[in-house]
């Protein structure tokens, strides 16, 4: 099967890029997290509101309540794909790091992967 890589670019030859599989899952999760609800047309309940929790006050509450949005979100889009076994919520001034750490139901490879939102990184 072949993957578009994510953001799209071009790659050294002049063709569209593309991406393994585990690099695949990894954009997919990645689209998922930095998607809004509501922006894709067709899919309104694709995304988690990642992005405006960044500007939410930064407590214990607010991490859990992250940690169990990301959750369900990965589950409910992307659980055909991957098991979730951990996701963990850091939020500190004004930047939200998420790591999920999953398996790829395919290979039965062990993936972590880490993204960060917000900051002046």
């Amino acid at each position: 099967m072949t993957n578009i890589a994510f953001p799209y670019r071009i790659d050294g030859g002049g063709r569209t890029a593309l991406a393994n599989d585990d690099g695949h899952v990894s954009d997919l999760i990645q689209q998922l997290l930095f998607t809004s609800p509501g922006e894709r047309v067709n899919r309104p309940d694709f995304g988690t509101a990642l992005q405006q929790l960044v500007f939410a006050p930064n407590s214990p509450e607010v991490a859990s309540a992250t940690q169990f949005l990301v959750q369900g979100a990965l589950q409910q889009t992307l659980g055909e794909l991957i098991v979730i076994e951990q996701v963990n919520v850091d939020s500190e001034d004004s930047t939200l790091t998420v790591t999920i750490t999953y398996m790829v139901r395919r290979t039965q490879q062990r993936q972590s992967a880490t993204f960060t939102t917000g900051g002046s990184s």
